[in-house]
């Protein structure tokens, strides 16, 4: 009755705790190897591993999902066929001889309600693209990009307030129950796969440059970016050739021009295309994230300065 757990960042914490609370037979944790992380790029356990070693699970930690890594999970196994493999966000496509080793199904969790956003990155898209509500879904896996059938899904709303990275939080938590009631479901029958249906929409893997503001864009869109932008890869703009990265902002009603400053006392007001952004709070490069007002102190932010969407 064991499950092959795969998952490497904290979205997918909760899922592993979930299961192991639930008393499930985690035969192995399939996670991506240590890497450099911070700003001392010091090589850490993905968070996934960290769990799973404080639980006593065996981790694997393959560079390559090939025959000599099946292989090696196969004899993890004792050549026995595992009830689920279970991947809640691991970071690649499982290829068809793994694919193909579980008795029951191996079952996703994706942070999305599919068939809308496939891909990398689907909590920052649906922020970015101003949707108001996302969820989860669990589904079959094949090898195609999140195509697979549909087992369960639960909804979301998106609240004004939230980031990329309180979304992931909540979602990780449904996620987490989620996965409980769909292996449950599974075993008991109750559960009748179906095909996605609808347009799909796709969230390719965000890049540190991908944060660079356009301000010919209209305000909202630019409070929706920051919002899907944080925690990473942040979203910023240069100031004499300095990257300052945007934390918190809020659309304002009012005229001005792209990337030109309307206020700067107190407030750092920016023209958008449609309406103005006030910069709340922002992070200087190599300085902790600070209000817009300490930001101003000592800078020569005038009226009529235009804030540049290049170094």
């Amino acid at each position: 009755m064991a499950i092959v757990f795969f998952g490497t960042p904290s979205f997918a914490v909760p899922s592993l705790k979930a299961l192991h609370e639930a008393g499930e037979d985690i035969a192995a944790v399939v996670t991506r190897r240590d890497a450099p992380a911070g700003r001392t790029k010091k090589i850490l356990p993905t968070p996934v591993k960290e769990l799973a070693l404080a639980y006593g699970i065996h981790v694997l930690q393959p560079g390559r999902l090939d025959e000599a890594f099946t292989e090696e999970l196969e004899k993890t196994l004792s050549f026995a066929a595992p009830e689920f493999l279970v991947v809640t966000a691991y970071g690649r496509i499982l290829p068809r001889r793994i694919l193909s080793m579980p008795r029951i199904a191996p079952v996703n969790v994706h942070a999305s309600l599919l068939p809308r956003w496939r891909g990398a990155s689907p909590i920052a898209r649906s922020i970015i693209n101003g949707d108001s509500v996302t969820g989860v879904t669990t589904m079959l896996m094949n090898e195609g990009m999140d195509t697979g059938e549909i087992l369960l899904q639960e909804k979301t709303e998106i609240r004004p307030e939230d980031d990329a990275g309180s979304l992931s939080g909540r979602l990780a938590a449904v996620g987490a129950g989620l996965l409980l009631k769909t292996l449950k479901g599974m075993r008991e029958g109750a559960i009748k796969p179906r095909p996605q249906e609808g347009p799909a929409s796709y969230a390719p893997p965000l890049k540190k440059e991908d944060g660079l503001i356009d301000w010919g864009r209209p305000a909202k869109a630019l409070f929706d970016f920051v919002r899907g932008m944080s925690p990473w890869p942040g979203a910023y703009f240069f100031l004499t050739g300095e990257r300052i990265k945007v934390i918190k902002a809020r659309a304002v009603d009012g005229l001005g021009s792209p990337g030109v400053v309307g206020k700067a006392r107190g407030e750092l007001l920016v023209g958008a295309g449609e309406g103005l952004l006030s910069l709340l709070i922002v992070q200087p490069e190599g300085k902790k994230p600070m209000p817009a007002a300490a930001f101003l102190q000592g800078r020569k932010i005038r009226e009529g300065g235009v804030l540049s969407g290049a170094a």
